[in-house]
């Protein structure tokens, strides 16, 4: 570990200097990979500083610890060995975190899919609150949200909807959402007051550009309709809503939300792109996955990952046994907690599996 922290050391000296150069600088493609390496260094070369200091306060401890000292200074220096060995073993774990194989997407922005699963209206309803629950998180952290294609029900539920989610860190954020989330609460609509049962997909796909996918134009069939839909939504006399068939992978994308049949193929490129990525990279992970045994992180969405239990007030997180005891501030977008734990369990597994190596 030491070897390669001092190696990543040297690179990182070696970047900046690189970075001061009049000729790099001009050439903005090269100064920005520089700098986005840059990026990534400096957390672990910050911490590797800190620890190399914490290790020459340990060994000067021990040193003086090791020769004839006055009782009083004796136990200063003691506490001092004792406080710097704590802290290199903390520091060592935060290494080896901080040298786990980085997710290429994480720094992507996201484009998140909501659908209505089993449950009919009520599944609708809370497919409109994961949304509005989503767009609160965003917002408290500063990324921008913007709906790529809307279809909503009569009585304001969502039957399915994309939506866009724009910031720094945006996909290691919300990497762990996917999957089937499951409510228990009585519908507005029941007047007996049962408690009922209903789930709701979420996709969660990294926002990749052209040059990560390459479409073939040839292998896609675009198909133009009118927009239709309820709830507020607008019905267009035009056909200006889009539908791309991608081929070679029978995906189908719909998007009608904007009343320009150009931002509407535009958006349905975008999100088409997201898909056919998440395709190929959930190939590529499908043996990873399969060796490890914590399902955070493998955006399995047959699996249920977290129920909403609103008569008990609690969310459950399956895949990690967490449950809290405050649904009414989750649904407002306080999420910090959830995601804090699963990013913690998903790093746990990983230095388990000996990825950190």
């Amino acid at each position: 570990m030491l070897d390669k922290l001092q190696s990543i050391y040297e690179r990182y000296n070696e970047i900046n200097e690189q970075l001061s150069d009049m000729a790099v600088i001009s050439d903005q493609e090269k100064y920005k990979k520089l700098m986005k390496e840059n990026k990534q260094l400096t957390p672990i070369v910050e911490k590797y500083l800190e620890y190399k200091k914490v290790v020459d306060s340990n060994a000067e401890a021990k040193e003086l610890l090791d020769s004839q000292l006055d009782p009083d200074f004796k136990e200063i220096v003691e506490a001092e060995y004792l406080e710097t060995k704590e802290l290199i073993a903390k520091y060592e774990e935060e290494i080896k975190i901080l040298l786990l194989p980085k997710d290429p997407n994480d720094d992507k922005n996201v484009i998140v899919e909501i659908r209505g699963g089993a449950g009919g209206e009520e599944a609708a309803l809370f497919a409109h609150s994961l949304y509005r629950m989503y767009s609160m998180y965003a917002e408290a952290k500063g990324y921008k949200c913007e709906i790529l294609s809307l279809n909503e029900t009569e009585l304001g539920g969502i039957k399915e909807i994309s939506f866009s989610i724009e910031g720094e860190g945006a996909y290691s954020r919300l990497k762990f959402e996917s999957g089937v989330h499951r409510v228990q609460r009585v519908p507005e609509t029941e007047s007996s007051g049962r408690i009922h049962t209903s789930t709701v997909t979420v996709a969660v796909l990294p926002e990749v550009d052209e040059v990560e996918v390459d479409i073939n134009p040839a292998d896609l069939i675009i198909e133009t309709h009118r927009s239709s839909g309820a709830g507020g939504q607008h019905v267009n006399k035009t056909e200006s809503a889009i539908r791309i068939i991608h081929v070679p992978t029978n995906t189908i994308v719909d998007c009608q939300d904007e009343r320009s049949q150009y931002k509407n193929k535009e958006r349905a490129m975008k999100i088409l792109r997201s898909k056919i990525y998440e395709s190929m990279e959930s190939e590529r992970n499908a043996q990873i996955a399969s060796e490890r045994k914590s399902q955070v992180g493998t955006g399995d969405r047959s699996e249920r990952i977290r129920t909403y239990n609103f008569p008990q007030g609690r969310v459950t997180d399956h895949r990690i046994g967490l449950t809290l005891y405050k649904i009414l501030a989750v649904m407002d977008g306080d999420l910090d907690e959830l995601i804090d734990a699963l990013i913690t369990s998903d790093q746990a597994e990983k230095l388990k599996s000996g990825e950190a190596e």
